[in-house]
């Protein structure tokens, strides 16, 4: 966010790889190090986790690296979990999420 001549961080300490805002301006980022995605509402510099956030792994609670994001109408949060080699979707207020296509390799590989 530009403020006159000087930039503002809004977000720091994250190790972002993918992106996305929702229709009321809430910004959603996934967080490559800490296998999360955060909803970050304006004002907020914390954030809200909305996916993973347990930790590396491959559970239905658990992201392994996510890289791209989508938001659909219905806040349900789609993700790419690079590690797992699946596409989670997380909906709105949900403990953990189901996947919605891949994964495959992670079931080959135990």
């Amino acid at each position: 966010r530009r403020n006159g001549t000087s930039g503002e961080t809004i977000i720091s300490n994250i190790d972002c790889v993918g992106l996305t805002m929702d229709e009321n301006g809430s910004l959603y980022v996934t967080d490559f190090g800490k296998h999360e995605v955060r909803r970050y509402r304006r004002g907020e510099s914390q954030g809200t986790v909305v996916a993973g956030g347990n930790g590396n792994g491959n559970r239905l609670d658990q992201l392994s690296s996510p890289t791209y994001v989508f938001v659909d109408r219905d806040h349900s949060v789609y993700v790419s979990d690079w590690n797992n080699h699946r596409v989670m979707k997380w909906m709105e207020g949900a403990k953990q999420g189901m996947v919605v296509a891949g994964g495959w390799w992670s079931r080959r590989r135990k």
